[in-house]
């Protein structure tokens, strides 16, 4: 006869997630329970987090924002676990991480599985931000471009 299996023991929430984690889950799901409700102003939801930040990151993220809108015009602008995100159909491609969000030390332009960045066998999904140059700007767009498609 076979041993009854042990059950998995897991992991408490309050041990595994930070505050800072804590807290973008908790925005993720009104943000999901928002777009329930109805039509969301996704434009309008994006800059308002991108008012909400602090310097530098809000620089940043006004900057990456208007690059992603020119190089990709067809990307939805909304928010994603809080932070300013694009999407293509619904699905998100890249998003804007800022640096006081989650302690860090630079802010992050970050892509979604749903970019079209593959690269062979392995290629970067997320890239360090702590300041901009016209070379970064072109690369940024070259990014958001390659990513849709």
């Amino acid at each position: 006869m076979k041993a009854a299996a042990k059950p998995v023991k897991r992991a408490k929430t309050a041990d595994t997630f930070s505050a800072e984690e804590k807290a973008a889950m908790r925005e993720y799901a009104a943000e999901k329970k928002k777009a329930k409700g109805g039509k969301v102003d996704g434009e309008a939801e994006l800059l308002g987090k991108i008012a909400q930040m602090s310097e530098p990151d809000r620089g940043l993220a006004t900057r990456v924002h208007a690059i992603v809108k020119a190089a990709a015009p067809q990307l939805e602008s909304k928010t994603w676990y809080g932070m300013p995100a694009y999407a293509l159909d619904g699905k998100t491609v890249c998003f804007f991480q800022n640096a006081s969000k989650f302690k860090a030390r630079y802010s992050t332009l970050g892509f979604s599985d749903n970019a079209k960045l593959d690269d062979g066998n392995v290629w970067p999904s997320s890239f360090a931000i702590k300041s901009l140059s016209a070379a970064d700007e072109k690369r940024i767009a070259e990014l958001v471009k390659k990513a849709v498609g």
